[in-house]
């Protein structure tokens, strides 16, 4: 296996800032090396994501049975989902090796053309954030996906010569959280894409029995139930949970993990029953406490809370909101009935008639 360059599956400037909150879908340094004895080695051992796993089969046996290299492959979703795991999957199935680098690190079309050219024939090549790779490289690659040739311009000015390159033929991977900023002459060159959706909890519980195994961790059903309901749908954040109970259950339990241990270990670390940390409880609070459950502009819930803007609206909200807790009006920031629940308050008379109207309840 090739390393050129390793990174998480995300590669916002907000998430780095803040990779070390428990429930960040980010991976930190530890993260990277336990995920690599965690993680599945076939596309069988792959919990999860049926559907995705599903047609890459068919399109692996297909490649295999005509003794081709597989088509290049698109995976999206949130960070932490398994898009780097399925790439060394794919490239495990193809009995190939892998190349790892990511988008930010590929600035110039030189340093792409200095990867493809040293690749061996039928390598996977596993591009992450591949949606913040430059404009310079990311047009050198649309001929290296079709054609797998690529024009290295020797010279500069009038007398500038471009000398074609074969390359063998090889297996672009490209990651991306974001796939809606991908072009789409990008995206066309990809023969399958699959969307990583969130997991469920039962799917998460089987997650963490299996990384309990691998970890000599002792857990029952009910302790792994109580972790994934905290998890947030995310695997990466199942198994960074796991081993902070572990590390509990060792000095208070004698390393056994039940659902009171498991809850009792998250209530230091400050993990909620819905999986929400400080921050998220900060944004709710402050919306229900000092502004009534909203409307509120974003940028003075941020200077409620004490953080930036972008910290606010791109790290706690997108959760808040896909649990149902927040929405986002023309007018501003508004709580949802679910969120005056959650964190046990009652809401004025004013803002249940309001919240009647507005969310036709």
């Amino acid at each position: 296996m090739n390393w050129d360059e390793t990174g998480s599956d995300t590669g916002d400037l907000t998430d780095e800032r803040l990779d070390d909150r428990l429930v960040a879908a980010g991976a930190d340094g530890e993260d990277t090396a336990v995920e690599a004895a965690l993680r599945p080695k076939d596309l069988h051992e792959f919990i999860g994501q049926e559907k995705v796993r599903e047609q890459l089969d068919l399109v692996l046996k297909a490649a295999r049975a005509r003794g081709a290299t597989a088509d290049h492959v698109l995976l999206s979703g949130a960070p932490g989902l398994g898009k780097t795991t399925l790439s060394m999957i794919i490239a495990a199935e193809m009995g190939a090796p892998i190349r790892i680098t990511s988008g930010p690190a590929i600035q110039h079309a030189g340093d792409l053309a200095a990867i493809l050219s040293s690749l061996q024939e039928g390598e996977v090549l596993f591009l992450d954030e591949i949606h913040r790779m430059s404009r310079p490289a990311e047009e050198m690659l649309y001929m290296a996906m079709e054609d797998f040739r690529v024009d290295v311009i020797v010279g500069k000015g009038p007398g500038a010569t471009a000398i074609p390159l074969e390359l063998p033929p090889f297996t672009l991977v490209g990651a991306t959280t974001r796939a809606g900023l991908l072009p789409p002459p990008l995206r066309d060159r990809f023969g399958f894409t699959g969307h990583m959706e969130f997991y469920a909890p039962t799917e998460l519980e089987r997650v963490i029995h299996r990384s309990a195994g691998l970890l000599d961790v002792s857990i029952d059903t009910a302790g792994a139930a109580e972790i994934a309901g905290r998890s947030r749908g995310t695997p990466r954040i199942a198994n960074r949970l796991l081993r902070r109970v572990r590390d509990y259950a060792q000095v208070k339990a004698e390393g056994r993990i039940d659902r009171d241990i498991a809850a009792a270990a998250l209530r230091v670390y400050e993990v909620d029953a819905r999986g929400l940390d400080r921050l998220d409880r900060a944004v709710l609070s402050a919306l229900l406490k000092l502004f009534g459950g909203g409307p509120v502009g974003l940028s003075t819930l941020a200077v409620a809370v004490s953080e930036e803007r972008e910290t606010v609206e791109e790290v706690a909200e997108p959760f808040l909101v896909r649990e149902g807790l927040l929405a986002r009006t023309p007018r501003g920031r508004v709580a949802t009935p679910a969120a005056w629940a959650h964190l046990g308050l009652t809401p004025p008379q004013h803002v249940v008639k309001g919240q009647q109207g507005l969310f036709g309840e």
